[in-house]
C-alpha cells in the first residue's frame, strides 16, 4: 500500500494537534484539544503531563476519524513541541512526580543566581549558547529534585527520566515502561542549558552544578531519523517516528529558511525569530540566543540565532480571559480597528519578565500613556502593537548580530491572520513581511523532517518546492512617526524594569 500521509504532533503551550499532512504539503485533517493552563502562585506555571499525553492520543485518533485513514496510510510520524517545559518521571510506572514546569515559569529564579554567582547569567553561555535564565529546563529539573519529596533519591537510584514534551510524548509512543524510547533531538537538547552547543553532548560539569544526574537525560540524536516504531497505545502502531523538533525550529524548516541570512518569525503564544547562520554557532553579542535550528540526519548541524520574546498571542488571551474585553481572540482586531491609532497608550506584557533582547527577570508588566481619552479600543490596539515592538527590538538585535540587514521576514502562527498586526509589523520593522499559504508551518516542519527521513520526500528542495507565498505587507508608514512609536514604546520599556524586589518569592 502507498501511505498518503506524514501525521505531525504538535505538543504545543495551550493544546495538542495532530495533522495530517499530503506530499503535497497540504493538510488534509486536523485533531486539536487545549489542555489547563495552571497557575499555582504568581509567577507559575504548570501542566499536567498526563493530560497533554491523553489529548495527544485522542488528537490523533480525531485527526485519522476525520481524515477518514488509519496508521496504515501513515508514512512516518513527526513530534514538534513547546520547548524548555520540562518533564520528569518515574520510568517504572510512567507516571511524573511533579506536574510540567512551563516555559513561562519564573519560579527558578533564585536557582538561576545561585548558579551564576560572581559570574553572573553569561556564565555558561560560551557553552551552551544561552545565558542563565528562568526560560530553559535544567534549572526546572534542579527545582523538581530539590523540592518534590523523594525525587532527588529516586533519581540517583536512576529511576526517574527527564525531557522536554517532546521526549515525554514520543517515550509514551514507543511503549512508556514497557521499553519507551528515551531520545531527544539537537534543538531541543540545545534549550536545556546542559548541552554543549559546539559538540551536541551533554555537558556532564554544567549537570553537576544543577544536581542532575546523567542517567535521567534522554540520547541526543538528530531532527531527522527514525528513533523507534508507534505501539497501539500511540495509536499508530508500527510506524516509524522519524522527526523531532522544538516548535521555533519546527517553523524555521517548515517556511524552508534553508539559506544563510534567512529567517522567520512566529506568532504564537510568545513570539520567536530565528535567523539562519549556517554550521558554525554564532554567539550573539546583543541579547539573542545561540541555538540548533535543525540537523538532517548525518548531516551537519545547521544553526541559527533566535529572539525570543515570552508574551505576545497570550496577551490576547488574557485581556480575554482575565479581563473579558471580549469572547474571541480574533475579535480584537474588530476593537483595535475602531481607532486610528493607540491614543497614546503602550502596553509592555513583561508577565514573565522581558526576554531577548533585555534578559530583565525583574521585569513586570505596565499598561502606560493612559489619559481619559484611551478606551479599550486603543488597548486593543495597543496590544497587538506590543507583539510588534516587540519584534522589532529583536530585529534590531538581529541585524547587529548578523551584520546584514533583513530583506523581507517570513511569519506563521496564529496571529498572522490578523491583517491589522501584519501591516504595522511592516511599517515598524520597514522591512516587507510575507505569510505562507499553508500557516502550519510549525506541524509542516515536524513532518518533513519525518517524511524526508524514511524517503517520502527527497530532501529539503522538496520543501522548497511546496512553499508557496499566501500574503504579503509593505511598509507604509513615514519614516518620522516610525521613529517616534518606537522610541515611545522604548520609552514605556524602561517603566517595566526592577519591579521584583528581593523579598518577592
Amino acid at each position: 500500500m502507498t501511505k498518503k500521509y506524514v501525521l505531525a504532533i504538535d505538543q504545543g503551550t495551550t493544546s495538542s494537534r495532530a495533522i495530517l499532512f499530503t506530499h503535497e504539503g497540504t493538510i488534509h485533517s486536523v485533531g486539536q484539544l487545549e489542555h489547563d493552563q495552571i497557575f499555582p502562585q504568581a509567577g507559575w506555571v504548570e501542566h499536567n503531563p498526563e493530560q497533554i499525553w491523553n489529548n495527544v492520543r485522542e488528537a490523533v485518533g480525531i485527526a485519522l476519524t476525520r481524515g477518514n485513514a488509519t496508521h496504515e496510510d501513515i508514512a512516518a510520524v513527526g513530534i514538534t513541541n513547546q520547548r524548555e517545559t520540562a518533564v520528569v518521571w518515574d520510568k517504572t510506572t510512567g507516571k511524573p512526580v511533579y506536574n510540567a514546569i512551563v516555559w513561562q515559569d519564573t519560579r527558578t529564579q533564585k536557582i538561576v543566581d545561585e548558579l551564576g554567582g560572581d559570574d553572573g547569567p553569561e556564565k555558561y553561555k560560551d557553552i551552551v549558547g544561552l545565558p542563565l535564565a528562568t526560560y530553559f529546563s535544567g534549572p526546572k529539573v534542579k527545582w523538581i529534585l530539590d523540592n518534590v519529596d523523594g525525587a532527588r533519591e529516586a533519581a540517583e537510584r536512576g529511576d526517574l527520566l527527564f525531557g522536554n514534551t517532546d521526549t515525554w510524548v514520543l517515550w509514551n509512543m514507543t511503549g512508556g515502561p514497557e521499553g519507551g524510547v528515551h531520545v531527544t533531538d539537537v534543538t531541543n537538547a540545545s534549550r536545556t542549558m546542559l548541552m554543549n552547543i559546539d559538540s551536541l553532548t551533554w555537558n556532564e560539569d554544567i549537570a553537576n552544578d544543577m544536581g542532575i544526574p546523567m542517567s535521567m537525560l534522554p540520547e541526543i540524536r538528530s531532527s531527522s531519523e527514525v528513533y523507534g516504531h508507534g505501539r497501539s497505545r500511540g495509536m499508530v502502531p508500527g510506524v516509524p517516528i522519524a522527526g523531532i523538533l522544538g516548535d521555533q525550529q519546527a517553523a524555521t524548516f517548515g517556511q524552508a529558511c534553508f539559506e544563510v541570512g534567512t529567517a522567520k518569525n512566529t506568532y504564537g503564544t510568545g513570539n520567536f525569530m530565528l535567523l539562519n547562520t549556517g554550521t558554525e554557532p554564532v554567539r550573539s553579542e546583543n541579547g539573542l540566543l545561540t541555538t540548533v535550528c535543525y540537523k538532517i540526519g548525518d548531516q551537519p548541524a545547521v544553526y541559527a540565532l533566535e529572539g525570543s520574546i515570552a508574551v505576545t498571542g497570550s496577551l490576547v488571551q488574557w485581556l480575554r480571559d482575565n479581563l473579558g474585553m471580549f469572547d474571541d481572540a480574533p475579535d480584537i482586531e474588530h476593537l483595535a480597528r475602531k481607532v486610528d491609532d493607540n491614543g497614546g497608550a503602550y502596553f509592555v506584557p513583561a508577565f514573565s519578565g522581558l526576554f531577548a533582547p533585555h534578559w530583565r527577570s525583574d521585569a513586570r508588566g505596565a499598561l502606560v500613556g493612559l489619559t481619559r481619552y484611551v478606551n479599550k479600543n486603543h488597548i486593543a490596539r495597543a496590544a497587538l502593537e506590543a507583539t510588534a515592538f516587540q519584534t522589532r527590538e529583536v530585529l534590531d538585535a538581529m541585524n547587529a548580530d548578523s551584520g546584514v540587514p533583513l530583506k523581507e521576514l517570513k511569519v506563521d502562527g496564529g496571529m498572522v491572520s490578523n491583517e491589522l498586526l501584519m501591516q504595522f509589523q511592516a511599517d515598524i520593522l520597514d522591512v516587507e513581511v510575507v505569510r505562507p499559504k499553508v500557516a502550519e508551518t510549525t506541524a509542516l516542519g515536524a513532518a518533513y523532517a519525518a517524511g524526508i527521513a524514511v524517503g517520502f520526500w527527497e530532501g529539503e528542495q522538496d520543501v522548497r518546492d511546496n512553499w508557496a507565498e499566501g500574503g504579503r505587507w509593505k511598509p507604509t508608514i513615514e519614516p518620522e512617526e516610525r521613529d517616534r512609536q518606537y522610541r515611545l514604546w522604548k520609552k514605556a520599556v524602561t517603566k517595566t524594569l526592577d519591579w521584583v524586589d528581593d523579598d518577592v518569592k
